[in-house]
């Protein structure tokens, strides 16, 4: 009976136009019609748009699929790397692949194909300063990998992401990790390096952390972001410049 309540939803939903659309946008992105339209609705559903359920106070969001597609980015990203590189180390192929999927370069991606239009949340139309479209294109792939299977995913993000926006050996030369700059310094220089993250604002899906650098108990620089690690990256981008390194 489930079943055929499911069936019959989802055929309700494939009638409405907008849900055509949906589907329609769905298939141009990941190159195959969606088996599952609920799974992608589920995807675009930022945590501000939140709906409750009837289980213990549990409201429905995209976070539960962002976290299965992240893991399967990882792996699939790293697989790739390990593959491509046979001759790099471990040190080498983790920071590619965090330069890769960090939270930056995902944004950048899921707006080039169009997901900052599918994501529905509760703010205007131009809200760029959370990570939520990032977020988006973990959750689509978490999607894509219930609805199709890993081997479909991993193409997906091999050949629609990884290919045609990614150019490895800019990745590769640009490093933009200033946090790691900071403390490859320090150590070198014999210093003690904290990073401090000093205040929080704003609601939970819109929250702006500061952070500051500190050498030798002494503060060097602040700097902000919509994450702890974004804020850190700010922070240690100016310390770098403060201390000219």
């Amino acid at each position: 009976m489930l079943k055929e309540i499911g069936k019959s939803l989802i055929g309700f939903i494939r009638k409405d136009p907008k849900q055509r659309e949906f589907r329609k946008s769905i298939e141009q992105i990941i190159g195959s019609k969606p088996t599952n339209d609920l799974l992608y609705q589920l995807a675009f559903r930022h945590t501000s748009a939140s709906k409750q359920t009837s289980f213990n106070g549990f409201k429905e969001s995209n976070e539960r699929l962002e976290f299965l597609g992240d893991a399967v980015l990882g792996m699939v990203i790293a697989e790739y790397l390990f593959k491509k590189y046979p001759f790099k180390d471990e040190g080498f192929l983790t920071e590619i692949r965090s330069r890769i999927v960090n939270r930056e370069s995902l944004n950048i991606v899921a707006r080039r194909i169009g997901l900052d239009n599918l994501v529905e949340f509760d703010g205007q139309r131009n809200f760029h300063r959370t990570s939520m479209f990032g977020d988006a294109m973990e959750a689509l792939i978490g999607a894509i990998y219930l609805d199709k299977g890993f081997a479909f995913a991993r193409k997906f993000i091999v050949s629609k992401l990884l290919s045609n926006h990614y150019d490895l050996n800019e990745v590769i030369s640009n490093n933009t990790n200033y946090k790691s700059t900071i403390l490859s310094w320090a150590q070198a220089d014999g210093r003690k390096v904290e990073f401090l993250i000093v205040e929080e604002k704003g609601k939970n899906h819109s929250k702006e952390f500061i952070a500051q650098v500190l050498v030798d108990s002494e503060v060097i620089s602040s700097g902000s972001g919509w994450n702890k690690k974004k804020a850190e990256q700010d922070a240690s981008r100016r310390a770098c410049e403060a201390l000219k390194i």
